[in-house]
């Protein structure tokens, strides 16, 4: 019941309280056991999926996106979903604002991989947001111009 606990507060944005009568668990049980699961997929996980990307691990993204989606120099697609999830909890809208995600290419240590665009070269790749939206773009400094609309 806890693991069914802390997966149904991550899928569906249920809050802690929410268990009360249903499970029969309070809400600082449920809170307990979602920090649980959490520490534990980090334990397992960290050092394969949560780590930062390499130099070949960037050279892989980039030849992916490129090959799938005709999108040289994309690192990834940020709150860009293939379909439409009418459900999505108000707290994760926008979750990625203010995230350490971006920290790297606002403190210009992302790795450089150079790719061309219309023949121009680019150092360090972008992510593409809400479909149409490119953030941090390398072709901008992201210091002062963090978003733009294409």
């Amino acid at each position: 019941m806890k693991c069914t606990t802390a997966i149904r507060q991550l899928a569906y944005g249920i809050t802690p309280d929410a268990f009360d009568e249903y499970l029969q668990m309070s809400e600082r049980t449920a809170r307990e056991c979602l920090l649980f699961f959490n520490m534990c997929i980090i334990t397992l996980y960290m050092a394969e999926y949560l780590r930062k990307p390499t130099l070949e691990d960037v050279g892989k993204i980039y030849t992916q996106h490129e090959t799938r989606h005709g999108f040289s120099g994309m690192l990834g697609s940020i709150d860009c979903m293939h379909w439409e999830w009418r459900n999505c909890p108000v707290a994760w809208q926008r979750q990625y604002d203010n995230s350490p995600l971006f920290d790297d290419l606002l403190n210009d240590t992302a790795p450089v991989l150079p790719y061309k665009v219309n023949g121009v070269e680019y150092e360090k790749g972008y992510y593409l947001a809400d479909g149409c939206r490119l953030i941090l773009s390398a072709a901008e400094d992201p210091k002062i111009a963090a978003t733009r609309t294409i």
